[in-house]
């Protein structure tokens, strides 16, 4: 019995710890820069992307997901926010200083951020 308690309770604080890498703002700011990137990627007509812009946009968005369901946020809560943020800029006109924003949030939330960015664009292929 011991035992069982001892598991549960190792479970519950490591599922925690894990839920830790990453604040609720640090949370709403990669919600908000993947409703930025998805913009970048679905523009609306007559914006000008480099076909380079949109890689790097739909990468950064896989980026973000993947290490936040890495560190335990559960893919429904994390698909609910993206799509609340999705939702706030789809439509928007690009916007570069927001674009570069978002570039500086990811590389600060996610350890090796910009080369797991890198390595996802080269699987785009």
């Amino acid at each position: 019995m011991k035992n069982i308690i001892k598991y549960t309770l190792i479970t519950f604080f490591i599922s925690n710890i894990s839920y830790a890498n990453m604040s609720d703002d640090d949370k709403s700011a990669a919600w908000n820069c993947s409703g930025i990137y998805m913009a970048n990627y679905f523009l609306p007509p007559g914006e000008t992307f480099e076909y380079s812009m949109k890689e790097h946009s739909i990468a950064s968005v896989k980026v973000l997901k993947e290490y936040a369901l890495e560190i335990g946020i559960p893919e429904k809560d994390w698909d609910a926010g993206v799509n609340k943020a999705v939702d706030k800029h789809y439509g928007s006109k690009y916007d570069e200083k927001k674009t570069k924003k978002c570039d500086t949030i990811l590389k600060r939330i996610v350890p090796g951020g910009e080369e797991r960015v890198k390595k996802v664009i080269q699987t785009l292929y």
